[in-house]
């Protein structure tokens, strides 16, 4: 059996969404939510949280296949873009956010289109979920396999990942937000299912390195069994108000 592919419908189904405690300070930082933007928006897990709060929210991502599967609201309008040339109107963003796509920017280029955008005071949001933690009798196996087997299939951006974006160049006036962890109570199909999405795992089977993810499977299986356990991520908001 394959544990994972790399279709925008596994990206929807598996991925995890933000919490709303995180949302709602964005929104509240925000000059007004007439307008929210995402960018690299993936299958929508952060728009769709947006387009709650604000009256319009422009979804944004390179791939057409992950638009396709977005979440759909009637006040979301997606649209396939670059987060380097943003399809969107000068001055007309309240709030920008980027959840888990910042480190794959050109930033300088990003930033001058973020800039265009904003309106006076816009928020800028860059957000990013570090590596997942595990029960204890389960996160010695997984760190093996994070760090030492699927490891060498990261691309080198993945390091500001799991530095929490602290590398990252950030020209505008720090907000501080609040400290949030995002949790889910998972089957162990659900938890290789999120892994399926990792880039690393997909480079890992283009190299004929796939059975990776069996292997784990197989030896958490016996401690996982047909429970639920809950697996966290530990939330990073880099955040800046747009002058």
């Amino acid at each position: 059996m394959r544990w994972f592919s790399a279709g925008g419908d596994d990206y929807a189904r598996y991925r995890p969404t933000y919490p709303v405690a995180l949302v709602d300070a964005l929104a509240s930082a925000a000059p007004d939510t007439r307008r929210a933007v995402d960018v690299g928006c993936g299958t929508g897990q952060l728009t769709a949280l947006l387009a709650e709060r604000f009256t319009g929210v422009v979804g944004l991502d390179p791939a057409g296949e992950q638009i396709a599967h977005a979440v759909t609201a009637g006040n979301i309008d997606y649209r396939v873009c670059a987060a380097e040339h943003l399809a969107v109107e000068d001055h007309t963003a309240d709030l920008v956010t980027a959840a888990q796509a910042a480190h794959w920017f050109d930033l300088s280029a990003f930033y001058g289109e973020v800039r265009r955008i904003a309106v006076d005071d816009a928020v800028l949001a860059l957000i990013t979920y570090g590596v997942l933690v595990l029960d204890d009798d389960l996160a010695d196996r997984f760190g093996t396999f994070y760090r030492e087997e699927i490891g060498p299939y990261w691309p080198s951006e993945r390091r500001h990942v799991d530095n929490g974006y602290a590398e990252l160049e950030f020209p505008f006036e720090r907000l501080d937000t609040p400290a949030v962890t995002i949790e889910r109570s998972w089957t162990l199909e659900e938890f290789v299912g999120y892994l399926g999405t990792w880039s690393a795992v997909r480079r890992a089977g283009e190299a004929d390195a796939g059975g990776l993810v069996d292997a784990l499977a197989a030896d958490l299986a016996p401690r996982w069994g047909d429970d639920r356990r809950v697996v966290r991520w530990p939330v990073t908001v880099i955040a800046g108000r747009v002058r």
